[in-house]
């Protein structure tokens, strides 16, 4: 099932409240990715579907045959950080009529005719590919879920630990801590009380980002991306 689903999962094995630990790896699935069936691969020839659930949903093919410019563009610059989103958006609507994407390596050809190479060791399809996969499978959507899941079904004092493999979700989870930590908002100059300046402040950061060494890199090459937080669960004032 989905990572969402997380709190209904412990509360069904009546844990809730007595989990110490929580350790979500947000990164796709080694397998999955390079499985060229699946289509999320843009170096290897596959049906251009993105699903992690094919029996779910509209594939990336079916999306990118109806959407519009804009739609397509917005999901490349919002979901990809594209800085030629809505040049490879039009392009795509320009040349489905005559062919549709149907293939991955018909989308990524496009994009690479389209874009020129700006980081080294980087397909300028990357971007592109995962946005659709972001979109396709809401996954941003699944993360704020799954953040607020974790929290609630873990003991005071438990950590939760989370791996990111792009910014987008780091951004997610380095937000969520921080309105963890800040707890509950209150208009400036108001006279509180040391409690009600402390009321809704459920987590505390446990150091700095860590990120992957080159020793590491060196050994996995998909870990360059990877940065892990973790936060405690603290508890409420009385």
């Amino acid at each position: 099932g989905p990572f969402s689903c997380i709190a209904e999962y412990v509360k069904e094995l009546d844990l809730n409240g007595k989990i110490d630990g929580v350790l979500l790896d947000l990164g796709v699935s080694s397998p999955q990715l390079d499985d060229a069936a699946r289509g999320f691969s843009f170096m290897r020839d596959g049906p251009l579907d993105m699903r992690m659930d094919p029996t779910t949903g509209i594939s990336a093919a079916q999306w990118l045959a109806k959407a519009d410019v804009d739609d397509i563009g917005w999901v490349l610059k919002t979901f990809g950080e594209e800085k030629f989103a809505y040049r490879i958006a039009r392009a795509i609507v320009a040349d489905r009529e005559a062919t549709p994407f149907l293939r991955t390596l018909d989308l990524a050809n496009l994009i690479s005719r389209l874009c020129p190479k700006r980081e080294k060791k980087k397909h300028p399809a990357t971007r592109s590919f995962q946005a659709i996969r972001i979109y396709i499978n809401s996954e941003l959507e699944e993360i704020h879920k799954v953040l607020e899941g974790a929290l609630d079904i873990l003991a005071l004092d438990g950590r939760l630990s989370v791996i990111s493999f792009h910014s987008l979700e780091d951004r997610i989870v380095k937000r969520f801590i921080r309105k963890q930590e800040k707890g509950r908002e209150y208009p400036a100059g108001l006279p509180l009380t040391d409690a009600q300046m402390q009321s809704g402040k459920t987590m505390k950061s446990q150091g700095k980002a860590i990120k992957p060494s080159a020793d590491e890199i060196e050994k996995n090459k998909r870990s360059r991306s990877s940065v892990l937080r973790v936060a405690k669960k603290i508890a409420q004032p009385e």
